[in-house]
């Protein structure tokens, strides 16, 4: 009999835990403005670091060095919201490319 009585408890306990965790952000805010600045050919991997920081992630693209930096926010009520800017070196840590996206 206690099990029914503390059944809907049980559901409401969940059912603010999907309310509360509704949404989850990766990643972190770089300045966005700063994209500009970057220049192929001529830019380097500290020239990068000064403009956004440390990288959110890195890795390896085509055997090209990337640095990844990106926020990424997903909300089951909002809708999603997201930002990444990929840079790729060469072996003289020079940029050779990089790629910008935003929802925003």
């Amino acid at each position: 009999m206690k099990t029914r009585n503390t059944l809907p408890l049980y559901i409401f306990l969940i059912v603010v835990s999907f309310t509360v965790t509704s949404c989850i952000t990766v990643g972190r805010k770089f300045p966005v403005n700063s994209v500009s600045q970057i220049r192929m050919g001529e830019t380097t991997k500290d020239d990068v670091e000064q403009l956004f920081g440390t990288p959110w992630r890195t890795g390896i693209e085509d055997g090209k060095e990337t640095w990844t930096y990106g926020r990424y926010r997903y909300s089951l009520f909002g809708g999603t919201s997201t930002c990444d800017l990929v840079v790729r070196f060469n072996n003289k840590d020079v940029v050779i490319s990089y790629s910008f996206n935003t929802t925003d």
